[in-house]
């Protein structure tokens, strides 16, 4: 920086009225990353930010395990030169994540400026995010054994709240953990859409975060006695009665294949332009099948 034609170091340094200021910013240099040629379903596109529906089964963003095939991979390609740039590299900004087997809506950003003020946004905690899921039981307020979890307190309209600290398990470091005493604070609530069985023994829910955390919606859910259909690390794999969904709903639910989570509404004021932006993305195949399986009533597209 160049301040009346003079580099400046000094971080302490005050510029004044009528100062000239000079700012050289480097050109980003290209990622590291691969570019693959990877089929996208995008919903919204422009110079700052995309809004993509992503499938089950992709990671977000490369790892150790997982060097390639992820989104991020696939954005690197897609965009091309249109990246502009984040934190000097031109690769996407990913401003959340959603986990490898949930699919549904993100916004990544395109340029530095969408970037900051998109994460803006997710720290403030002002972005819409719906999520819909099946999930063993029904979280009723009419259930007194939820009533008597830590945590947890029904608002009206039948509105599961649960708040809690999310950490680390103390022993299984790839999973999250329910804590009262340390971790990051985080906010569910949840409601019933439909109930499954006859009698119900699962349901359709609609989950919105307060805060978003790893696995939240999940190790949440899983708290409260209802875990998610499908769900390896804390669902609980259960046998639903057959009685109440028949063999074939039974057997769907044993053998769904990934937790039964979609990322289903996603809004946010745009980070240049300032409009106002909202978007939803229709249950997968997958979670269609499972739902109608059950005995769901789906409506006609």
């Amino acid at each position: 920086m160049r301040i009346n034609g003079a580099v400046v170091t000094d971080p302490k340094f005050k510029a004044t009225e009528g100062d000239t200021v000079d700012i050289a910013v480097e050109e980003a240099v290209e990622s590291h990353i691969v570019a693959e040629d990877i089929a996208l379903d995008i919903l919204f596109e422009d110079d700052d930010l995309i809004v993509l529906n992503k499938p089950a089964g992709m990671v977000v963003h490369p790892a150790p395990g997982t060097p390639g095939g992820t989104l991020v991979n696939a954005l690197i390609h897609h965009c091309g030169e249109t990246l502009s740039g984040v934190g000097g590299e031109k690769r996407p900004g990913i401003v959340h994540r959603i986990d490898k087997e949930t699919s549904g809506l993100l916004v990544v950003a395109k340029s530095d400026r969408a970037h900051h003020g998109l994460a803006a946004q997710f720290e403030k905690h002002s972005v819409e995010r719906h999520y819909l899921a099946v999930c063993y039981g029904m979280p009723d307020q009419n259930d007194p054994r939820v009533h008597g979890i830590k945590g947890v307190n029904f608002e009206p309209g039948n509105i599961l709240k649960i708040q809690t600290f999310l950490d680390r398990h103390r022993t299984d470091r790839q999973r999250q953990a329910v804590s009262f005493t340390h971790g990051r604070h985080a906010v569910t609530r949840a409601r019933i859409i439909q109930t499954l069985g006859t009698p119900p023994v699962a349901a359709l829910i609609e989950c919105w975060l307060e805060t978003g955390r790893t696995h939240q919606i999940r190790v949440h859910m899983a708290h409260v006695g209802h875990g998610l259909i499908g769900d390896p690390t804390y669902g609980g794999r259960r046998k639903l009665a057959e009685k109440s969904v028949g063999a074939a709903g039974q057997l769907a639910a044993i053998e769904f294949p990934r937790q039964a989570l979609h990322a289903a509404t996603l809004g946010f004021v745009h980070p240049v332009t300032q409009e106002t932006m909202r978007f939803e993305a229709p249950l997968p195949q997958d979670m269609v099948d499972l739902l109608v399986a059950l005995g769901a009533e789906m409506e006609e597209t």
